[in-house]
């Protein structure tokens, strides 16, 4: 087994992150590695900030991921990725989503969306960008954007041990599953 590994996942309230994260255990459980996972919703129905944090190894003792100590950070938005760069290793990947959510501020024309944010990841950070709603509408419907995300990071990470498609049949409704299936393997046939 190998050593503890510590991946970041964050995005905007109603992306999805949550069942992103709960998957990605679920498959890493199976995989017969200790797992720990832990998520934050911040104001999550209102648009807002969410995180979750999921390390896994032979033996994990807390789900809390420091400052500089992620090896991984998926960003289901793009201003999600700075945001939480900071908790990412300097030698970590960033896997970002080529996606925008106005917060309040920008919606309401009291500041403007940052620019750059991607130029600026990739001037710190191993980044590798994911057009996610472009794979999402291939796959059949947007809000799948999530689970092309997952396909990404599973074949981007070797994490192909696992039988995917059945931990989707355990944590999908069957009237999702085809079209999240889909949104998957798009996904795991990207590359990044």
């Amino acid at each position: 087994m190998a050593q503890v590994k510590s991946i970041l996942l964050v995005g905007v309230g109603g992306q999805g992150t949550i069942l992103v994260s709960k998957i990605l255990t679920a498959g890493l459980l199976k995989a017969g590695y200790d797992v720990k996972m832990s998520e934050i919703h911040g104001m999550a129905q209102r648009g807002g900030s969410v995180s979750t944090t999921i390390r896994y190894g032979e033996k994990v003792y807390s789900p809390v991921i420091g400052l500089g100590e992620a090896d991984v950070l998926i960003s289901f938005e793009k201003m999600e990725a700075v945001r939480w760069s900071p908790y990412l290793k300097p030698e970590g990947i960033a896997v970002i989503n080529d996606y925008e959510i106005a917060p309040l501020p920008v919606a309401i024309g009291k500041a403007e969306y940052p620019q750059n944010t991607i130029e600026s990841m990739k001037a710190c950070f191993d980044t590798r960008v994911l057009p996610g709603a472009e794979l999402a509408e291939k796959a059949g419907n947007p809000r799948t954007m999530n689970v092309v995300l997952l396909g990404a990071l599973i074949r981007a990470f070797g994490l192909t041990e696992v039988d995917w498609d059945q931990v989707l049949r355990e944590n999908i409704p069957e009237k999702m599953l085809e079209v999240n299936l889909k949104a998957l393997h798009l996904g795991m046939e990207t590359a990044l």
